[in-house]
């Protein structure tokens, strides 16, 4: 359904994907997981089609991305694009006339949906007007009303409350059993975790691992427990054998170091907890995620890298520092035979004309180049900008 072969893109002077490839079938779920500025949002817009990649191949059903595949596919930005001050029901009507739908099979394709999500009876009610996890759910639904083959979602979960998340990963699901293929983008692993048939992580634009979740997991040796419990967990840290521990109010998962018998951490427990459940099992994709990613490369409490700004971002690009000095190159060739006319007639005014020509050329091209470029960093996701 969807390949992808060795993206890259740069923004200026930063590598937001850095050769990344993935493959997915019809009809899987397959998941961009990465921390946020990892590259996911970029790589999304390069499937779609919004940004141009600058190195490497996409193909949606045998397809180049464009107005050929553009009706198969529905999309979930990550920031809303909704008109708020509009009813419900015109934006559903709207957005369903860019399908091709007209305003009564829209309506009537959307009134499952919005029962489902109880929203049934906002339909005359302004956007604005619904909470902000009532507006992501209408954004969902205007992605996948015209029954797309293909739904690309970037953060879908993000605004959602639990029942809500449940609503949406359940539609997700059925998807799976109707053979419709499913992009998502998250740096939340529980969601990863439920609903992916394979995943990609990335890190600073690069793969750093791939394939279905039991099978990352299963990489990482089974060398984890899951305890649940009640009373105060917090020495299960510091019981011999253990490695790494996340211990919440009720929950705690532990990583054993390789060797380490488990049933002396069983034993432990007991004795100081009340034990509901416990469960020798691979480490979580969150453990997986966290140990693979890493904290970040700046010293704890030192202050982080600043970002730099657009202006930065974009006069640090090696075409336009080449421009640039073409422009003083040119400048004091202009000057010299500014200088040598005054002095005595220039044998070949023709060349002379032509250098200044070729001076102003180089100008126009400089501030085209600048311009494409504050276009392109515009067009970045925010959260990338870092690097």
């Amino acid at each position: 359904m969807v390949k992808v072969s060795h993206l890259r893109k740069t923004y200026g002077n930063i590598r937001a994907v850095d050769d990344v490839s993935f493959a997915v079938s019809p009809g899987q779920v397959f998941g961009l997981i990465g921390p946020n500025g990892a590259g996911k949002t970029t790589t999304i817009r390069m499937i779609l089609d919004i940004v141009r990649p600058d190195e490497g191949s996409i193909e949606i059903d045998g397809h180049r991305p464009g107005a050929d595949v553009r009706d198969i596919v529905g999309y979930v930005p990550e920031e809303r694009g909704l008109y708020r001050k509009s009813t419900l029901g015109n934006v559903i009507a709207y957005f369903a006339s860019l399908r091709g739908m007209d305003r009564r099979s829209a309506l009537a394709a959307a009134i499952p949906w919005l029962k489902r999500f109880g929203l049934r009876e906002a339909l005359n009610r302004k956007v604005e007007e619904l909470s902000k996890g009532n507006q992501q759910k209408v954004q969902f639904l205007i992605a996948i009303l015209h029954q797309p083959r293909l739904i690309v979602l970037d953060e879908v979960f993000a605004g959602l409350d639990p029942v809500n998340q449940a609503l949406v990963r359940d539609a997700i699901d059925s998807f799976r059993g109707q053979n419709r293929t499913v992009i998502f983008s998250t740096h939340q692993m529980e969601h990863a975790e439920r609903l992916c048939d394979d995943l990609v992580l990335i890190d600073r634009g690069k793969v750093v691992l791939s394939g279905s979740p039991a099978s990352i997991k299963r990489r990482f040796g089974k060398n984890a427990i899951h305890i649940s419990f009640t009373g105060n967990g917090d020495f299960l840290r510091t019981l011999p054998g253990v490695e790494k521990a996340r211990v919440d109010n009720n929950f705690a998962e532990l990583i054993l170091a390789r060797e380490t018998d488990p049933d002396p951490i069983l034993h432990a427990a007991v004795r100081s907890l009340r034990i509901h459940s416990y469960a020798c099992i691979d480490p979580s994709l969150e453990t997986v995620f966290i140990d693979t990613v890493g904290a970040p490369s700046t010293a704890v409490g030192a202050p982080p890298p600043p970002i730099p700004t657009k202006r930065q971002a974009v006069s640090s690009d090696p075409r336009l520092k080449k421009l640039f000095l073409s422009i003083l190159l040119g400048l004091l060739l202009v000057l010299t035979l500014g200088v040598k006319s005054l002095r005595e007639p220039m044998p070949e005014p023709l060349i002379g004309a032509a250098l200044i020509a070729a001076w102003f050329w180089t100008i126009f091209r400089f501030f085209t180049v600048k311009r494409k470029l504050t276009a392109e960093r515009e067009a970045m996701p925010k959260e990338e900008r870092s690097g």
